[in-house]
């Protein structure tokens, strides 16, 4: 996939994206969103670009229709660079519960234009506009949809490592209750070859 820089996107696209721009978490610290994008040229070669063995790009940037209309109904698609690094603890995941792992709608990236998420108040920001989250519904047969099945696999997620944030279960403010939300953060990153000044 071509690497590009998004502050040299159209203003419609870089409006939605807001490379570089700060935002605010829910504890009120504020984060660099990314600027490095990864191209993506249609649907289909997302479907067919392979992250690691079992995650392909498309599973990360399945979104409804409450998503900005220039970054998702018309290609090139723009994803930030860091998805990779979520697919590698994705697959990391996978192999410690050996079965297959189901990434909902809007479970990977979203744009920080995205019109929906639940657990945050308006302008805030969520890991998914880095690319650095997932929110998952399945592991292979079992339904993330109880306190047993999500507790279960975020034991099994937080013991991938420290830097593994995974929301606890229940139907309060950060919480979920109908998936297993997994993240790495605020991570952004800055490909070979390319400036931040």
């Amino acid at each position: 996939m071509r690497i590009i820089d998004a502050l040299t996107l159209p203003a419609e696209h870089r409006q939605s994206l807001r490379p570089g721009e700060w935002l605010e978490d829910a504890n009120g610290e504020r984060h660099r969103l990314p600027r490095f994008f990864y191209e993506v040229p249609s649907w289909q070669a997302a479907k067919e670009f392979k992250l690691t063995a079992h995650f392909a790009l498309a599973e990360l940037i399945t979104v409804d229709c409450r998503e900005a209309r220039v970054l998702f109904r018309h290609p090139p698609l723009y994803v930030p660079c860091a998805v990779t690094i979520l697919a590698r603890y994705l697959e990391e995941f996978r192999a410690r519960v050996d079965a297959s792992v189901y990434i909902s709608a809007n479970g990977g990236y979203r744009s920080p234009a995205h019109q929906w998420d639940r657990s945050l108040p308006d302008g805030r920001s969520s890991a998914h506009h880095w690319g650095t989250a997932a929110d998952i519904y399945r592991v292979g047969d079992t339904w993330l949809n109880a306190s047993g099945a999500i507790e279960r696999f975020a034991r099994i997620a937080a013991g991938i490592g420290e830097e593994v944030f995974v929301r606890p279960y229940g139907t309060g403010p950060g919480e979920t209750d109908d998936h297993l939300h997994l993240d790495l953060g605020f991570l952004t990153v800055v490909p070979h070859g390319w400036s931040e000044a």
